[in-house]
């Protein structure tokens, strides 16, 4: 008789405290802007690390259907932090990137269509000697549907 007693209870309080579903329309799209090609992005990003005297080779997507690029290389290690971030700050001013989410002090981030790019700061330079570095490149939504490595 108490179990019944409970089981009332628990129907009265979850049918008075649920309030009913409400449909609040579509979803807002994952990005602003308009979607970029992979080579676009990856093309802004090499010219603005060329411009600061960075050279980076983009690096095949190895991952099939996954959007994501990575270009690498290696730079004087005292100058590599500084280099990188006034690519990223150039990137912004010329090429209308935007800043990223905040993952730290040393993390560089960007944003720009469906595309994040993200580098760590290498940090603790060694004098003469050259520093790899990284800059990921990653998007929400390819423009054509299969992934990033091709323009449409």
């Amino acid at each position: 008789m108490a179990s019944l007693a409970v089981a009332a209870l628990m129907t009265v309080t979850v049918t008075a405290c649920a309030h009913p579903l409400r449909d609040l329309g579509p979803l807002p799209p994952r990005f602003s802007g308009p979607p970029l090609p992979a080579d676009t992005a990856v093309s802004d990003i090499a010219s603005v690390l060329t411009a600061e005297g960075v050279t980076a080779a983009r690096e095949p997507s190895n991952a099939q259907g996954m959007c994501s690029e990575r270009l690498s290389g290696r730079h004087a290690s005292e100058a590599v932090d500084a280099a990188l971030k006034a690519a990223f700050a150039r990137a912004r001013s010329e090429h209308g990137w935007q800043d990223g989410p905040d993952m730290g002090s040393g993390t560089l981030t960007l944003r720009k269509g469906n595309w994040t790019v993200l580098a760590n700061l290498p940090g603790n330079p060694t004098p003469g000697i050259q520093t790899m570095f990284i800059v990921s490149l990653m998007c929400v939504d390819s423009v054509d549907g299969g992934g990033a490595t091709g323009a449409p």
